[in-house]
């Protein structure tokens, strides 16, 4: 790529017209509000902070939290760091962080590990994530997160079983906050 363009999603910009997208920017958030931030196109549409809808919650979830985070950050040499943080009616918060390479390969977690201390995460396309999840080396879940084509929101799938031993899939969306 020339240092005087700009890439686009799919053509690369004069440097004039730089200039003019980049003066126009600045007044279609003055005019129109501040959107959420997206990461810059060669960077992975998860990276980024997310939060739960909570008006979107499945039914068969029961009592919500109150607020549920998720933060994506790349730290360096092909890893990248997940911290969630769930906050809980009573405001008490829960908090998790895990650092791991998208290859598949377990990693232990950090922080609150009621529900895992362990996972392994893969990205079989650059908007899809699937993480597995164990406590004491048994499988848990397994969590599929989409982001949608305009960036603005990240789906969950979330596979398990009940207490009968019943398979279930239940959807969350989060939407866009940093």
């Amino acid at each position: 790529m020339r240092l005087n363009a700009v890439r686009t999603k799919e053509t690369i910009m004069p440097h004039s017209q730089s200039r003019f997208a980049a003066l126009l920017l600045p007044a279609a958030l003055l005019i129109g509000g501040a959107a959420p931030a997206r990461p810059t196109p060669d960077a992975s549409p998860f990276l980024g902070t997310w939060e739960l809808d909570l008006s979107r919650m499945p039914d068969s979830y029961g009592p919500p939290p109150k607020r549920v985070t998720f933060t994506f950050r790349d730290v360096g040499a092909g890893q990248w760091r997940t911290e969630i943080d769930i906050t809980a009616p009573d405001d008490s918060v829960r908090h998790s962080a895990v650092q791991y390479r998208r290859d598949g390969r377990m990693v232990p977690g950090e922080g609150d590990t009621g529900e895992a201390d362990s996972a392994a995460f893969l990205s079989p396309a650059p908007n899809v994530l699937v993480m597995g999840l164990a406590k004491n080396r048994t499988l848990g879940a397994v969590r599929t997160y989409v982001i949608s084509a305009d960036g603005r929101e990240m789906t969950e799938s979330a596979a398990n079983v009940d207490e009968t031993g019943a398979p279930f899939v239940r959807s969350f969306h989060f939407r866009r906050i940093r």
